[in-house]
């Protein structure tokens, strides 16, 4: 069988890094992201939070090709008291 391609991103505060991998058929999300080498790049990132275009999902769940595994930040603020604050502004 032929290799799936993948890409792996991770969102910085002003940018992102990315890194396209071929892999294996059968490969999980947890499998890209210790193959993107981000992880070392990055330290200190929670890479458990992960998602595949959008949708958050677990770290062995198996990849589909031309799948885009995404890296999750913690949000600095949660979005509701993000909203109120900007409400008080105004």
């Amino acid at each position: 069988m032929a290799a799936i391609r993948v890409e792996v991103v991770y969102a910085l505060p002003h940018g992102a890094d990315s890194v396209e991998l071929r892999l294996p058929p059968g490969a999980t999300a947890a499998d890209a992201v210790r193959a993107s080498g981000l992880v070392e790049r990055h330290p200190g990132m929670n890479a458990q939070a992960i998602g595949v275009f959008g949708r958050r999902v677990r770290p062995e769940t198996r990849l589909a090709d031309g799948d885009r595994v995404e890296i999750y930040r913690p949000l600095v603020l949660d979005p509701k008291e993000a909203r109120r604050r900007r409400a008080r502004k105004r």
